[in-house]
């Protein structure tokens, strides 16, 4: 659920409220308010997953991707370019994105009640 929460919600919100609070959506300050929410949710979605599940594919995945983001943001434009930016965050975010999908496959083929709200 936190996955699902942070996946769909949290980007939306501060891209749909950026107006309200006379931010840009180019400004750098999303990028980061962004990677602040999305890092300590994944973490926990992953660090559920593996208490759950115990396997570690995902879970590197995750950390992985997490890893892109954070890197993307740290790096900024300045040294890797507006292209060489996106490009990271847009690789990084898939990945995160593909470690939740295989965390979800792996509690179906499981069939454990860890998603059953």
């Amino acid at each position: 659920m936190a996955c699902v929460i942070h996946c769909f919600f949290a980007p939306s919100l501060i891209i749909l409220s950026y107006s309200f609070l006379s931010f840009s959506v180019e400004s750098e300050l999303i990028h980061y308010i962004i990677v602040f929410i999305a890092v300590p949710i994944s973490l926990f979605a992953l660090g559920l997953g593996y208490k759950n599940h115990k396997a570690l594919s995902f879970l590197a995945t995750g950390i992985f991707g997490l890893s892109l983001l954070i890197l993307a943001v740290v790096l900024g434009e300045g040294l890797l370019g507006e292209i060489g930016e996106k490009t990271l965050t847009l690789i990084g975010s898939s990945i995160v994105a593909y470690s939740h999908f295989m965390n979800h496959r792996i509690c179906k083929k499981l069939e454990c009640d860890c998603h059953e709200i």
